[in-house]
């Protein structure tokens, strides 16, 4: 069998985010244990010119909604981006998960030639195909921010290894 846009995005996403959640709730161990203000953790850069872990969960999700949105057609539900807490942003990634899981694969298939327009910073634009889209764009940035915000709690003490990045198995 063949590779197929839904078997290189759904999957993939559901994991890596399935992971991330898993990294919140040993970061929320963490704080319970050490007695920490989470904020701590939540509000926490790595470079003064950075967006704080807060984004960067916020990012990994919009980026797996959003990628699998314009290829496939399916409406993504709009998010308030006010999630603060440990808690409220794995219940954004919980909302994000419950949506990728109503995306039927047909809605992807077959759209390795679409061409998807899709904001580029505050004002700009680019169009791409959709395959390109998918490898390029979608993806590489659900890795970014799910492995910065994976960054941000192990140097903050959090007890994190590579096995928790890899936990889930959508094999």
């Amino acid at each position: 069998m063949s590779i197929t846009m839904s078997s290189a995005c759904l999957p993939v996403f559901t994991t890596m985010l399935t992971n991330l959640s898993h990294m919140l709730d040993k970061a929320q161990a963490f704080v319970d244990a050490k007695k920490c203000d989470p904020l701590a953790l939540t509000q926490f850069r790595l470079a003064p010119d950075m967006l704080p872990f807060t984004r960067q969960v916020l990012i990994a999700c919009d980026a797996a909604k959003n990628g699998v949105a314009r290829l496939s057609g399916v409406e993504a539900p709009k998010f308030e981006d006010n999630e603060v807490t440990l808690p409220e942003l794995k219940a954004r990634i919980q909302k994000t998960l419950d949506y990728l899981a109503t995306v039927p694969a047909d809605k992807l298939d077959g759209t390795e030639l679409k061409e998807i327009t899709f904001p580029v910073g505050r004002e700009g634009t680019r169009t791409m195909l959709g395959e390109a889209y998918l490898k390029h764009w979608a993806t590489p940035n659900v890795y970014f921010h799910t492995t910065t915000a994976y960054a941000m709690l192990r140097h903050n003490g959090v007890e994190l290894g590579k096995a928790d990045f890899l936990l889930g198995n959508a094999a």
